[in-house]
């Protein structure tokens, strides 16, 4: 059986200029990164502003486990399916992280013959967007700790420097450092931490920004640090927007790619759902609703994070009205849920089958409460038997919601065209009344509280003392009509990871809050989630190398 990066570097690629024309753009209205990558300019992305939208699909995902679920792969294939049936169809996904690459996850280009392309390029430096906001990043640390150096104008208080130097990387030492160690001239000594690239508010920024005016307005508030008697300082105040925005002026303009059946894709952005509010760029997404009949986008890990900030932040912040929602799930990965080990999932075992349905039932009630249509699609494996999927359609039929089988991951778009006919019979006859959970006038304590209840499952919300005073300090400071990103485990519907299935008796705690205010969202941190993530016992890049011809091996 051929790896994912066999088939992409076998499968024959058009030239970007081809696959723009497919999406009535011309080559004058691309930057080219190479034969097979472009930049859309912003003169492009101007004329095409009044044009009329296209209908919006959400692809989200049951809870992920080591079974594997599917859902770029299902993204990219059903994008495919629609454009094999006539329709003209945009893909909008997130770029990859270096950290999961290398790490465990892997990358994010879809799967088997459900791919996007480069994948190569794709999975690692692609445009240089991500090191254009590490870069940004970094800047601003340094602006910050020169301006301490320099004298300290502002009254910057050391101890209450908050805002944190990233890097694209997992790498678990640099969670928490020293800095400034030495002869005078090196800095004052303190305590500094990192986060991945991913986490970092500059992406959330980048993501949320319409243009680069408003991507200047978000910089500037950003609140770096506080003075000695606990005003706010901004990356304003230490002068640092102007370079920032230089170092972003090429990184907010989405970027154009195909897949393996060449059907167009913006890929532009990527903060990790779990740690970050999860989901493509709006530009990325608005470029394409303006461009196509259907635009196929998706938000990242299971539903409780990347959906529920997809429709309470993302559509919020840039008035997105999203008209279906795609459930993906495997039913390996239900019986994971109801207790298989992962070396006995391809057996059919129809009681563990039952058990761990909860975890999809728990997602589509979720997404039903925002009022949108919900598909549930099975991501095809050869072990699934007939049983089995024809408990799980029976299931979803019970609920109110569609059902489609997946074997885009075998078959490309060919294996998409269920579920994309599914789609387009629920785009046509049911309507979407998508609402946000809560209003922007809810308190902070609140909308936590509306999110851990009605998504999560919870009973109750429980707060460490630290937590209390920063959402009290939030709110003082004229922050509370914000939304909440929640920060919480990817593994369960609770925040222990250990939790599976659909979780009963347990409250959520929220150990520590903190405003983005550039983002415009207010942090929660449950559980013991971290911002910087480590690598495995057994990282995957022990498996990836360059052979002599220059090709890339073992990505996957």
């Amino acid at each position: 059986m051929k790896t994912d990066i066999e088939i992409a570097q076998e499968a024959e690629k058009l030239p970007i200029v081809k696959i723009a024309e497919k999406a009535g753009i011309s080559e004058d209205d691309l930057e080219l990164y190479g034969k097979y990558k472009a930049k859309l300019t912003e003169e492009f992305l101007s004329k095409i502003s009044g044009n009329k939208k296209g209908k919006l699909i959400l692809v989200t995902a049951i809870n992920p486990t080591p079974a594997g679920e599917g859902k770029t792969t299902t993204s990219v294939g059903l994008g495919d399916a629609l454009n094999r049936l006539g329709h003209k169809t945009v893909i909008a996904l997130r770029e990859p992280s270096l950290g999961p690459c290398f790490g465990i996850k892997g990358g994010a280009a879809g799967g088997g013959y459900a791919q996007v392309v480069p994948m190569e390029d794709l999975n690692l430096h692609f445009t240089g967007d991500f090191h254009a906001i590490t870069s940004a990043n970094n800047l601003l640390a340094a602006l910050i700790d020169n301006h301490i150096q320099q004298g300290n104008e502002l009254g910057i208080d050391t101890r209450q420097i908050v805002w944190k130097r990233c890097e694209d990387m997992n790498d678990r030492v640099l969670r928490n450092v020293v800095v400034g160690m030495g002869a005078k001239g090196d800095g004052f000594v303190r305590e500094d931490h990192f986060v991945i690239t991913v986490a970092s508010e500059i992406m959330a920024v980048l993501c949320l920004a319409t243009d680069m005016k408003d991507l200047k307005k978000r910089l500037a508030r950003i609140i770096v640090a506080y003075t000695y008697d606990g005003r706010p300082v901004t990356a304003e105040d230490v002068k640092a927007v102007g370079s920032m925005a230089a170092l972003l002026k090429d990184a907010i303009k989405p970027n154009l790619v195909q897949t393996l059946e060449h059907t167009p894709v913006i890929v532009h952005g990527g903060p990790f759902a779990n740690i970050a509010h999860g989901c493509n760029s709006v530009r990325a997404t608005d470029t394409a609703l303006h461009l196509a009949d259907y635009v196929v986008t998706e938000a990242g890990f299971g539903a409780d994070l990347g959906a529920e900030k997809f429709l309470d932040i993302k559509c919020r912040v840039a008035g997105l009205h999203p008209d279906a929602c795609v459930l993906v799930a495997t039913i390996r990965a239900l019986k994971y849920n109801g207790g298989v080990p992962k070396t006995e999932l391809g057996a059919e075992n129809l009681e563990a089958l039952k058990k761990g349905i909860v975890n999809l039932e728990k997602h589509i009630e979720n997404i039903q409460q925002y009022g949108v249509p919900v598909v549930v699609t099975l991501n095809s494996f050869l072990s699934d038997t007939p049983a089995e999927i024809e408990f799980v359609r029976n299931f979803c039929k019970e609920r109110n919601c569609e059902f489609a089988l997946s074997e885009v991951w075998a078959k490309g778009g060919e294996g998409g065209e269920e579920l994309a006919k599914e789609v387009i019979s629920t785009l046509e006859n049911k309507e979407s009344h998508y609402a946000p959970i809560y209003p922007d006038e809810m308190s902070l304590e609140d909308k936590i509280h509306t999110v851990a209840t009605r998504i999560y499952g919870a009973d109750d919300v429980t707060y460490t003392a630290v937590a209390k005073k920063q959402l009290a300090k939030i709110t003082e400071m004229g922050f509370g009509n914000l939304p909440v990103c929640m920060a919480k485990t990817q593994y369960s519907l609770s925040d222990d990871p250990k939790k599976l299935g659909r979780p009963q008796n347990f409250d959520i705690t929220v150990r520590e809050a903190y405003v983005s205010a550039g983002a415009g969202f207010v942090v929660a941190l449950t559980g013991s989630i971290v911002t910087m993530p480590g690598l495995p016992k057994r990282p995957a890049a022990f498996d990836i190398d360059v052979d002599e011809s220059g090709k890339i091996v073992g990505l996957f």
